[in-house]
């Protein structure tokens, strides 16, 4: 496959505008990454500078943001064959695949050296450990090889709270790994109902997605199971007490109803072809599941801070 040059013909008498390389950082996924940082920052123990505070944040977000890049570096081929990213800045002729490249190379090797000088070492350490995760063992080795992609390179955007958690503290803790775990088993279920409406896009790309090598039904038990895994370790910062019992009940709640849409999307008789609304549901669900929990984390933080 050739890497280095793009699928269409950059149009030449297209300049690339801001705009457009703004669109190479995946935007609405280095969102939720900062939403996520921001939250871990916030409750791991310790004080932090707010002027440092700040630039982990950055760091990250710009970290995230050149990950993107470089998949979609990476991607180009596969972007171009699917409906849902072939407008995307690659595929769509507006910049050229080296460019991209370079652009996320620079990103973040500046995001993780700003991080080890001005905050601390581990916290750049883990930063780098996302990066290289999310483009090399994801984009690069997983993704076309395994439908377990998902599973493993879920990892990537479990990094985030922790590498803030690190930024205030300086290390590793029980407390930012269940930040971590909480994303982790989220991402599956997560991307699997995607994956179930977007089928014919991956298949087209020759991305082995859950479903494209293993079928709906296999797909539909997986995000099942993966559900009834998450909603315990989702509790698991109540029970280990750096979060109270407003978030314990929160994350109770919103848990039987991810349990229960899972459940509904599981016994529905008619095939995700002919009717998609369980799995967008669940997709839907869950991205407002997974900033709920977080939310709640971060206000109860903030009110006890402020009593």
């Amino acid at each position: 496959m050739d890497i280095t040059s793009s699928d269409h013909e950059l149009n030449d008498y297209y300049l690339p505008s801001a705009g457009d390389y703004f669109s190479l950082l995946k935007p609405r996924v280095m969102s939720l990454v900062i939403f996520t940082a921001l939250i871990g920052l916030l409750v791991a123990p310790g004080t932090i500078h707010p002027v440092i505070g700040f630039t982990a944040i950055l760091c990250i977000a710009v970290a995230a943001g050149a990950a993107g890049c470089l998949n979609m570096w990476y991607e180009a081929d596969i972007d171009a064959k699917m409906k849902r990213t072939a407008g995307r800045p690659i595929p769509a002729g507006k910049i050229d695949r080296e460019s991209a490249l370079h652009f996320g190379v620079a990103l973040s090797v500046a995001s993780v050296l700003i991080m080890g000088l001005m905050v601390n070492v581990i916290s750049a350490l883990l930063l780098a450990t996302t990066i290289l995760f999310y483009v090399v063992v994801y984009t690069i080795w997983l993704k076309r090889r395994t439908p377990q992609n998902i599973v493993i390179g879920g990892a990537a955007g479990a990094f985030p709270p922790m590498v803030a958690w690190a930024a205030v503290t300086g290390d590793v803790s029980l407390g930012s790994i269940v930040l971590f775990l909480i994303i982790f088993m989220w991402t599956p279920p997560h991307f699997w109902a995607l994956s179930l409406f977007a089928c014919k896009d991956y298949a087209k790309a020759g991305v082995p997605m859950l479903p494209v090598v293993s079928g709906e039904s296999y797909t539909k038990k997986q995000i099942m199971l993966y559900t009834l895994l998450m909603v315990p370790v989702t509790i698991l910062p109540w029970y280990l007490g750096f979060a109270g019992l407003t978030y314990g009940i929160t994350a109770s709640i919103l848990g039987g109803m991810f349990i229960w849409l899972s459940y509904a999307l599981l016994s529905e008789k008619q095939s995700v072809e002919k009717n998609n609304t369980g799995a967008k549901r669940v997709f839907l669900f869950s991205i407002f599941y997974l900033f709920a929990l977080f939310a709640m984390l971060g206000i109860e933080n903030l009110v006890g801070r402020l009593l």
